[in-house]
């Protein structure tokens, strides 16, 4: 159900990317109960005068490695499983591909589950 858009800076190499991508999706069947199979996963790469952030909102020093990441998904989850998941990703990632966690912004979009058709103009969880 979650549809994964991740945004970073152009020019890593394909293993990078597939690292955070792998690593998101470990994270979400780990802390968010998502079932296998269940992976939709869109990754946007900019160049430098496209991708704009600040280096140090809430003191947390960032750098041009900055992944964003924007989850959509049920709104099912609890804070305490939310903050889980956060931590979880953060800490993936620090260990594949090798991104500081203060270079990991994840932000979750959450929908009622009629919002969703995975094809043939279905409604799937309706």
């Amino acid at each position: 159900m979650p549809l994964v858009r991740i945004s970073l800076r152009r020019g890593k190499p394909p293993q990078y990317i597939a690292a955070i991508r792998n690593s998101i999706y470990r994270a979400m069947i780990e802390a968010f109960n998502v079932p296998q199979n269940d992976r939709f996963i869109l990754v946007h790469q900019h160049d430098a005068d496209e991708f704009d952030y600040d280096a140090n909102y809430l003191d947390i020093p960032r750098t041009d490695d900055l992944v964003i990441i924007q989850i959509t998904c049920n709104n099912t989850r609890t804070v305490e499983q939310k903050k889980v998941f956060y931590a979880r990703v953060a800490e993936l990632l620090s260990t594949e591909p090798g991104l500081r966690p203060q270079d990991v912004f994840i932000s979750l979009l959450e929908t009622t589950k009629e919002n969703w058709s995975f094809g043939n103009g279905i409604a799937s969880y309706a």
